[in-house]
């Protein structure tokens, strides 16, 4: 057996066996992480002024002060909670490298690390590839939630890290106010960190609003904010991200860094700089996804999915139990085949699996009429 197979990527591994299929077909492809959308005019432009300006030579080993003290200063402005720009926030490749950089600084042999599957892709080998134990406890993926007391009684003297996903990717829950309260409750008074993926922070539905951990001075004592830029100004492949964190931790995770990455481009910092002063473009976000994925549920009424509706991200679970009994991996092969369009198995981001839930995740990050082609294709499908 290869070495490196305890830590492999089921998620990953499943998409990647996938394209040449969703190529071979001409497939519609909203199974990975991507938008459907080009960025600003304005973003392109600072990014190439500042290319123009001959930065090619290496940055701040842990990011430009110039968009570590604007990420500060919007934190601040939008939680309340200051982090010092030149200590506390760090700048990285983008959502999973700062996962990275934080697990390895802070997870040794033996520790144990709550995750809620569905999860990320790269979250279990990360822990496992610093000597963790992941300990896996699953989301109710109809209510999207989280039993709270199930999550208490999992905690043991060994327990280094619970990971939360807030917007949770994959499934589109959100977690309130409650939710963080009963957290605090639980990481109040011990070791444990708390490890937050707020990539979609910007991206909440139905007038709630994000509650990060920078809301409350107790968590964010205690836990390590990562997000990136990429799906916030639909520029994923720039991979450009932060993490922030209490300057102890800081320091850790910084050490990583540098033996890690070593420097993030320095154009697209500045850029992104530049870019963070026009609060319209992330702050209309909310309204512009909540209009895809109601488009998509109106669309998608007389079929026989049935959405679960997402309240933050861009993903949607779609319930097909009315349509086929087949297991989920090879109901989305037939979609790929016969109908031309990619969805993702949900059950790839679980490594917990039992019985099949029919539960697929959509990506609904497309314009209008890619998203009109879909439902018309998901509409066609005949029950078996």
């Amino acid at each position: 057996m290869p070495l490196n197979t305890k830590y492999k990527n089921l998620a990953q591994s499943y998409f990647t066996t996938q394209r040449p299929v969703i190529e071979k077909y001409n497939a519609l492809n909203l199974s990975e992480g991507y938008t459907g959308f080009h960025c600003s005019e304005r973003l392109i432009s600072l990014m190439q002024k500042h290319v123009s300006e001959g930065l090619n030579q290496y940055g701040d080993a842990f990011g430009e002060i110039a968009l570590r003290s604007r990420v500060a200063e919007k934190v601040e402005k939008l939680y309340g909670h200051s982090y010092d720009p030149e200590s506390e926030v760090t700048i990285t490749a983008g959502a999973v490298q700062a996962i990275y950089a934080a697990m390895s600084a802070v997870i040794k042999e033996g520790d144990e690390v709550i995750v809620f599957e569905p999860a990320c892709a790269n979250i279990v080998p990360t822990i496992k590839m610093n000597g963790g134990q992941p300990v896996f406890i699953p989301i109710d993926k109809k209510k999207l939630s989280i039993d709270w007391e199930q999550v208490q009684k999992m905690i043991t003297s060994q327990t280094r890290m619970i990971v939360i996903s807030n917007p949770h990717s994959p499934s589109g829950m959100v977690l309130n106010e409650l939710d963080m309260l009963r957290l605090q409750k639980i990481v109040n008074g011990t070791n444990i960190l708390v490890l937050s993926d707020e990539t979609f922070e910007h991206i909440v539905f139905d007038g709630e609003s994000h509650q990060s951990m920078a809301l409350f001075p107790i968590l964010a004592g205690k836990s390590i904010i990562v997000s990136s830029f990429g799906e916030t100004y639909h520029v994923t492949g720039w991979q450009t991200g932060f993490c922030l964190a209490p300057e102890d931790i800081s320091k850790e995770i910084r050490k990583v860094q540098e033996i890690s990455l070593g420097r993030v481009n320095t154009p697209f910092q500045l850029a992104f700089a530049d870019f963070l002063q026009f609060e319209e473009e992330y702050l209309s976000l909310n309204e512009f996804y909540q209009t895809k994925r109601d488009l998509l549920n109106e669309l998608l009424e007389s079929s026989g999915f049935s959405p679960v509706i997402s309240k933050g991200s861009y993903f949607e679970i779609l319930d097909y139990s009315d349509v086929s009994n087949e297991p989920d991996e090879e109901f989305v092969m037939r979609l790929i085949k016969e109908y031309g369009i990619a969805l993702a198995p949900l059950s790839v981001f679980s490594h917990i699996r039992s019985r099949n839930e029919f539960l697929l995740r959509i990506n609904f990050a497309q314009p209008e009429d890619v998203l009109k082609k879909v439902a018309e294709k998901l509409i066609s499908v005949k029950t078996n």
